[in-house]
């Protein structure tokens, strides 16, 4: 029987999660457990199976992709761990549970985060690949080094604590998205591209790709916590509240389609990464 993209995307996640334990299992410690609590908290997973559909729509092994999708995924949760201390978001809770800060105490919090970081270089520098990758392998260490750190997602957030309401512009607000959020996801549609070999021209296909996919990730962010404000003042930039829900409804569509087009340009519109494109079309 045939399966659907859905349940093929359902044992992708279960795959990324089973990987995720194993990797943080076998330390009893407070700091660990912080570290899972973070980490293997249920969350969308949108990354790493981002760069797992990326790297088999070139016919990537799973084998090869999982350590960096996970990698991935650790870099991500580390960031959601620190935006929400006081010092940055000041938020008290995180996929339906308390923020890791309120759970474990600021400063178990702060390590497991800098832990997970940490860990996630170790296991993209352990993956295993083929003799012919280990280029690629380097090259994608080096591109989730550069998209995760300060001229990537610490810029935009860096932007996100430092912009004042009336400094905003639209050209602003975009580079904080493309970096904050954008950049982790340019990373995985890239990333899946590099260790399956591509040529030059379609891991550029695929960074642009990843670039419209990332800014459609934040406007769609955007316009679900506008709606949900009550038209009550965002404290964080906010793209919708900006230029209107219209306005950011109609770019998200063009994004979309623009991501969509680019993966039909480079010939890799399989049925997961056109899946994951087109379900961020849903807003309220």
């Amino acid at each position: 029987m045939t399966r659907s993209v859905e349940e093929r995307l359902l044992e992708m996640k279960r795959s990324v999660e089973n990987y995720l334990a194993k990797v943080l299992q076998g330390d009893d410690s407070r700091l660990y457990a912080a570290m899972r609590y973070a980490a293997l908290s249920e969350g969308k997973r949108f990354r790493p199976l981002l760069l797992m559909a990326s790297g088999q729509s070139f016919g990537a092994s799973p084998e090869i992709l999982l350590p960096f999708a996970c990698a991935l995924e650790f870099i991500h949760n580390y960031s959601l761990i620190h935006d929400d201390l006081p010092s940055m978001d000041n938020d008290d809770w995180r996929r339906g549970q308390p923020s890791c800060h309120r759970a474990f105490g600021e400063d178990v919090a702060l390590l497991a985060g800098d832990s997970l970081l940490t860990l996630a270089f170790e296991v993209m520098s352990k993956a295993p690949v083929p003799e012919e990758l280990i280029a690629n392998k380097i090259a994608a260490m080096a591109e989730v080094s550069r998209q995760a750190g300060p001229r990537g997602m610490i810029a935009g957030q860096f932007l996100d604590i430092s912009l004042q309401p009336s400094e905003l512009t639209e050209e602003l607000i975009f580079e904080l998205m493309q970096k904050k959020t954008g950049a982790l996801i340019v990373a995985a549609a890239k990333v899946g591209a590099l260790l399956a070999g591509a040529s030059e021209e379609e891991v550029s296909l695929m960074e642009s790709f990843g670039q419209r996919l990332g800014l459609a990730f934040q406007v769609r962010d955007d316009i679900l916590d506008a709606g949900q404000s009550n038209s009550q003042l965002i404290e964080r930039p906010n793209y919708a509240q900006l230029v209107g829900l219209d306005k950011a409804r109609q770019l998200l569509k063009s994004l979309v389609q623009e991501a969509i087009n680019l993966l039909q340009k480079a010939n890799r519109l399989s049925g997961e990464l056109e899946y994951l494109s087109l379900k961020l079309l849903d807003v309220a």
